[in-house]
Order: structure tokens, then sequence, then C-alpha cells
């Protein structure tokens, strides 16, 4: 675990919803009373603030975030370098594994409440996240990547570039449709085939997608949740036919998956043996680390990657200070990047400023004041402003494509208005 400073040396290196709750104790205490009252200034000493995080390590696919914890711990590190928040150092104690597992999260949420008595929980990465009503109830600060709708809300639960997750009244992030209108030239007489995962996610993926592209101009002539979440299919040819014929008998100008790598990789290859000329996009597939397999590079190779921050490949100073802070987290030590890195990053970095924001006498409700009305720009995720990013997605975003063995930037960083989600 890593504490302030001393222990801060070398560091270890969308979308499910599982919602639970359940509130009982762990220990023989109820909720808000596990030592201190819910609200107060539970995890604040006269020179330390106590963050901790939940990041799915590992998983049963063996697909993992763990790099999140490293991106936080830069930026935390970072932060006591410069003399902490307000006079206080970060002790931020590493993030619980949850395993990507609901009754996992929930019980690493009770933990950092209940037995640590953290602050704060930031960062918070997973598929899952049934923690979700225990910390609003605590009113515990949660930062993370707002792909969950329980980042759009709640009070006291924030996502690092807002809401990603958009309910009626809310608005859509038309990064990516307007992205890929760009590279196509203009939506305007292209097609597009949009495929999710068959769960609840994956549907509202599809509905939410399906209203963007539509918007933005493009055709949308298939759009299904269909491909079974729990495995990968062995045999992609029947969504490949289905996929190559939806647009009047013809193959769409674009194919967009909603779904993580395993998956893409195996339906981007079944496309590419078929013959199939089209743009290939996904929002998942942004890692070095995947093309230490020759096999997997090949797969991937010609996907543009929706981003919503500013890419690796960025020449924006604050790029520059992000690299050089998961270097010095990492013992001096040069880590291939990845955005899991980012998350844990940028939601370190929304929780320190508001926290600066709240000033010495820091407690929830000082917190909670700083972050009505807070707000910034030219962050790595764009202009920030809260609350509005409890409901909102910040609007900013870009698109690189893997090329050659390599990620080049096709479509640069930019904010986009957003559209009404209906």
């Amino acid at each position: 675990m890593l504490r302030p400073i001393r222990t801060l040396a070398a560091a270890a290196a969308a979308l499910a919803l599982v919602s639970a709750c359940n509130s009982a104790s762990t220990n023989g205490t109820s909720p808000g009373t596990s030592g201190d009252t819910a609200g107060n200034s539970r995890g604040v000493s006269d020179d330390s603030i106590k963050v901790g995080g939940i990041v799915s390590m590992t998983s049963a696919s063996g697909y993992s975030k763990k790099d999140t914890d490293l991106g936080a711990k830069a930026r935390y590190l970072r932060a006591n370098a410069e003399g902490g928040i307000n006079g206080r150092k970060i002790n931020y104690l590493g993030a619980e594994d949850d395993g990507q597992d609901p009754a996992k999260n929930l019980a690493a949420a009770r933990k950092l409440v209940q037995q640590d008595k953290v602050f704060a929980v930031s960062p918070m990465s997973s598929v899952t996240f049934s923690g979700a009503d225990f910390l609003e109830q605590e009113k515990v600060p949660t930062f993370g990547w707002g792909t969950l709708p329980a980042f759009c809300g709640p009070q006291h639960i924030y996502g690092f570039n807002g809401c990603l997750v958009p309910t009626p009244g809310g608005t859509l992030n038309q990064t990516w449709p307007e992205g890929i209108g760009q590279i196509l030239g203009g939506a305007r007489g292209r097609s597009v085939a949009i495929i999710a995962n068959d769960s609840d996610a994956g549907k509202f993926g599809i509905r939410t997608f399906q209203q963007g592209f539509a918007s933005a101009g493009f055709k949308v002539s298939y759009a299904k949740a269909s491909v079974p979440a729990t495995a990968v299919p062995s045999d992609w040819s029947a969504y490949v036919k289905e996929i190559l014929a939806a647009n009047d008998g013809k193959a769409p100008d674009a194919v967009v998956s909603v779904m993580q790598t395993p998956n893409n990789i195996g339906l981007f290859t079944a496309l590419k043996r078929s013959g199939y000329q089209g743009l290939l996009s996904d929002p998942t597939d942004y890692d070095p680390g995947l093309l230490a397999k020759d096999a997997t590079k090949q797969a991937l190779d010609g996907v543009h990657v929706l981003l919503q921050f500013q890419p690796f490949e960025s020449t924006d100073p604050k790029m520059a200070q992000f690299k050089a802070d998961i270097k010095a987290a990492s013992g001096g030590q040069e880590v291939p990047l990845n955005m899991h890195m980012l998350t844990g990053y940028m939601s370190a970095d929304l929780f320190l400023a508001i926290a600066q924001k709240a000033g010495k006498d820091l407690t929830v409700e000082s917190f909670q004041a700083a972050a009505q009305g807070f707000s910034d720009t030219g962050t790595l995720v764009g202009d920030r402003a809260e609350p509005k990013g409890q409901k909102d997605s910040f609007g900013c975003g870009a698109l690189v494509q893997l090329k050659n063995g390599a990620y080049e930037v096709s479509v640069p960083f930019k904010c986009y208005e957003p559209i009404p989600f209906k």
C-alpha cells in the first residue's frame, strides 16, 4: 500500500451495470457509525488525507484494469511532492481488487470506509459498481470513469470526464460519430453498423450510440446487442453475415463495436477475412500492451479507437507532465502507457482539484460545497465543471488509429457540442 512520500517509490503496475444495495455493516456497527459519523472529516488529520481505490485488478477473463492504480499513485505522488493539498499529504492506501465481482466491489467499499476510514475513494474503476449506494449513503466522495449509471446523479460520486451514461434530460457526447464523420469525409450518405454484448449495458450502449450517430447524419443500418456477454464467440460468421448485408444488402461504411478487446479481436478478424474494407472502430483498444502479440496487432491494425482524453501522442504540456509522473511512480522506469493509467490519474486529479478548492477546513460538507460551482479549463479531458459533470459529459475526445504497429492520431482532441438525450 502507498503511504505519504516515504513509501511512494516504485509502483506496480466499457460498460456493464450491476446495481445492488446492502447497507448492513460487516463489523457490527451500522453504516455511518463505524467510528465516525457520515458527513464529517473521516480520514482527515492535521497533516494527511486518507484515500483508497477500488479497481478490477483481476478478472475471470484475464481482463485487467490494474494500471488504474499506478495512474492514481502517480498523481498523488506529485501532489505530495508539491506540498500536498492545503498543507496535507495524500495517504493513498492503494486499490482494493474487486475481481469484477459485485459482492467484492461492495465489500471493498465497506472495508475502505468502515475499516480504513478513508475520506475519499479515488479511483473506482470496474465494470461493476455495486458499492455505489453504500458510498453515497456514507457520503464518501468517489471518483472514476463515468461509464456506469452510478456516476450520473448521486451527489458524492463523480466521473473524471463527467457522466457518460446519459439520462433523459441529459446530453450525449458526440466525439465518436463526429470523429468518424471527419475520417469518412462527412456523415451524409454514410451508413454505420453498431454491435454490442447482450447485456443491460450493451442494450443501453446501442440505444445511446444509435441516437448519436443518427443525429450526426449517419444512416444506422444495424444496431444490435446480440453478442453473448459471458463468453467470446468461437464463430463470428453469423454476425458478420448480418452486418455485411445490413445496408440494403450491402456492407456499411463503418462498423462500431461497443465491446471489450477479446470480442473486438474476434469480430474484426472475421470481418477482415470476409473482405470487408470499411472503417472499424471501438472505445477500448488503446493499449500498447496489445501490440506485443502479432496476432492481436494484426487483428486491430487499422482500427480507430475512441478516446475521451488527450492521446498519449499529443504534444500538450500536460501530457508531458503525465508521462513524467508515470515514470516517477514507476521508479524512474519507462513503462508502456495505457488508458487505465489515465483513468486513475485523472480520477485523482479531479479529486485533488476540488479538495484544493475546499480549503484548509476539509470536511465532506466543505468538499461538496467546493464541488458546487467548480470549474477549470484545458485539462487532459478538456474543460471540467461540477455539478454539470454529474449529469452530462464534458463533451471532449479524440480518435487514434493503430497503423503499422503504432498508434497515430486520426482525429485530434476536441470538444464537441453535445446533443439532448431522448
